[in-house]
């Protein structure tokens, strides 16, 4: 319950920062004519989007598994995830394209002001507090919705950076075409953390193992003397949650009590190096009639 209240207090906040980032912006990039700023609100506008996904999304990904859903509501983290990398990607699309269209007509005029730089300045202000808040939770609770949303806020950051660095250029050099330049680099900021958040959320929704997870399980396993043999290792994660199964052998003259007792260990050590984490053993004999039938189905 702590850790859902948790959750879903940096994921209010998250949308409290985005609402306040994104009207400032539109404000000042509408005034002053700056594609830079105007791409930064869309990009917040969007984060504003994101960050209501997000809310919805940890409120649901930690109701308890039903009848309908037998493993849990996780994956809807990872759904998440995948649909803001979508609405990022339609910002770099506009962004871009405006770029590009401003560079090749000349069409450059930005009137930078003190508002230009106030807003850019308590952007990156609020985005590292954001970013920062937002990775300690995701870290914290394992929650790929609320990395995803400290990655748009961290990606804001750079690209905030990247605005100001061209309203510099406007206001100091007078060379307007630094305006739509900074616009291009945030796009190119974007579109790279488009591929770490698609990526991961794909490999998850896809059922892909998780390398370091199935690794700490295979040393696990190496590790204990009364396992013969182990096979069949399987993982998926959806969500803060992970799903462990595999066979054992072990030897046949171990009574049931015996078994059952090892088997709760073994469970205990892989729970203990992987947080929240079901495990489904399959225990069986280690003799030679047992492995000729192995061989048989394989």
């Amino acid at each position: 319950m702590e850790m859902t209240k948790e959750k879903k207090r940096v994921a209010i906040t998250s949308i409290m920062a985005a609402v306040f980032l994104t009207g400032m912006k539109f404000v000042v990039g509408i005034i002053t004519g700056s594609l830079g700023l105007l791409s930064e609100a869309l990009h917040s506008c969007l984060d504003l989007v994101a960050a209501v996904i997000t809310y919805f999304s940890v409120r649901i990904s930690d109701k308890p598994a039903d009848k309908q859903h037998q493993f849990g509501h996780g994956k809807v983290e990872n759904l998440s995830a995948l649909i803001q990398t979508v609405l990022l990607l339609g910002t770099c699309g506009w962004i871009i394209y405006e770029g590009i269209h401003r560079l090749t007509t000349k069409e450059v005029i930005v009137d930078v002001t003190i508002w230009s730089y106030a807003v850019v300045i308590t952007s990156i202000i609020v985005d590292i507090s954001r970013s920062r808040a937002l990775s300690r939770v995701a870290k914290k609770h394992n929650s790929q919705a609320l990395e995803a949303d400290a990655l748009h806020f961290s990606s804001d950051i750079w690209s905030s950076v990247a605005v100001l660095v061209g309203l510099i250029c406007v206001d100091v050099f007078d060379f307007h075409a630094a305006d739509p330049i900074a616009a291009l680099i945030v796009s190119f900021i974007i579109l790279t953390v488009c591929y770490r958040l698609g990526k991961k959320a794909i490999d998850i929704l896809l059922d892909k193992a998780p390398t370091q997870s199935y690794e700490s399980v295979i040393e696990i396993l190496n590790n204990h003397s009364e396992i013969k043999k182990h096979h069949n290792l399987k993982l998926r994660t959806a969500g803060a949650d992970t799903f462990v199964s595999f066979n054992i052998h072990l030897e046949p003259t171990m009574n049931l009590t015996e078994i059952h007792s090892f088997c709760d260990h073994l469970e205990m050590d892989i729970k203990q190096k992987i947080p929240r984490c079901e495990v489904y053993i399959h225990a069986e004999p280690q003799n030679l009639e047992h492995i000729n039938s192995e061989k048989q189905l394989d």
